[in-house]
């Protein structure tokens, strides 16, 4: 496949995913991350899907896709939430969010491991970072 090709079928699904975007926020939608048609589409999107050059992937990806899975029973909300957590205490540090994840009842040794399994999971796809940013607030 040439790189002209890649760039068009990126352009293509570039507005493809604009047009999912404005769809889930418009009645009908989820305003949950997940659009109307069941994906997590990512917000602001190049034409070219970094994947390609081994970046992190823009592609939507399925409400009941694996990526989305717990990890060791972590799952991308209790993440976010004991994330939100600690920088609202000003924790800025591993031992911090190990300490704050037993005080809500996670084995750290588990939450440690399914912290590392989601910032993994983020670098192979945006959608997982901006999923984990919104169970943020932002």
């Amino acid at each position: 496949m040439g790189l002209f090709k890649k760039m068009k079928e990126g352009a293509q699904q570039a507005a493809q995913q604009a047009q999912q975007a404005i769809q889930s926020a418009a009645p009908g939608g989820t305003g949950t991350g997940v659009a109307a048609d069941g994906y997590v589409h990512v917000k602001g999107a190049g034409p070219v899907d970094p994947a390609i050059l081994g970046g992190p992937s823009t592609k939507p990806v399925a409400a009941d896709d694996p990526i989305w899975e717990p990890i060791n029973g972590v799952s991308l909300q209790d993440y976010a939430d004991v994330a939100r957590d600690a920088q609202a205490q000003g924790i800025n540090d591993e031992a911090g969010m190990r300490e704050l994840a037993a005080a809500r009842g996670f084995d750290p040794d588990v939450f440690k491991a399914g912290m590392d399994g989601w910032v993994q999971r983020m670098g192979q796809s945006q959608a997982v970072g901006q999923q984990f940013r919104r169970f943020l607030g932002y």
